[in-house]
């Protein structure tokens, strides 16, 4: 069926009298992300380097240091360090957290699933984010700054699927809350 030409014209020209479309051929570039095929080793590599390179330069950290993890070791954050006085506010208002966390996620759903964990803790503050939880975010972005030519590699062998999943007792600061996760490997990648 994967390799089936007859059925791929057919679906093209199905879709061409759906829909105006011209037929471009074999992607290289879509939404962000840069394909690379190699077929004689049946490899395909998806990468987000340049989406990451906006994202960096949007929020004002192209130029700063390099990150080698996404999270600073021993830092623990909480909904205590979210701004509690009208000053706090005022200073973390124009801070674009949300927008910032969005981003990330938008790579993390496709070719960095290595900053997922760390992005999920950052999600639980938007509605409160405060100083500590910008600086959290800020660490992913210089994690990404220094990782962003990473990508996710495919092989073309028989398809296997991997499962794993893991779980956390109580690690939630605020409300003791267990966090569970769960990763599908599809021939191994992400490694």
């Amino acid at each position: 069926m994967w390799n089936d030409v007859k059925m791929l014209g057919d679906t093209k020209a199905w879709l061409s009298m759906q829909f105006s479309m011209k037929d471009l051929g074999e992607a290289s570039y879509i939404l962000g992300i840069k394909i690379i095929r190699d077929r004689c080793k049946r490899m395909l590599e998806m990468t987000q380097t340049s989406y990451v390179e906006k994202v960096l330069k949007r929020f004002k950290m192209e130029n700063s240091k390099r990150g080698f993890l996404p999270v600073r070791h021993g830092v623990q954050l909480s909904k205590k360090q979210s701004p509690k006085t009208d000053e706090e506010l005022r200073k973390i208002f124009d801070i674009p957290y949300a927008s910032a966390v969005g981003s990330i996620q938008y790579v993390v759903q496709y070719t960095r699933p290595d900053v997922a964990f760390t992005l999920s803790v950052m999600s639980r503050y938007q509605a409160c984010a405060g100083e500590a939880h910008w600086t959290a975010v800020k660490t992913i972005l210089k994690y990404l700054r220094r990782t962003k030519d990473m990508f996710l590699i495919y092989g073309g062998g028989e398809l296997i699927l991997e499962y794993y999943n893991d779980a956390s007792f109580q690690s939630d600061e605020d409300d003791a809350k267990s966090q569970s996760g769960f990763v599908f490997k599809l021939n191994g990648a992400p490694r």
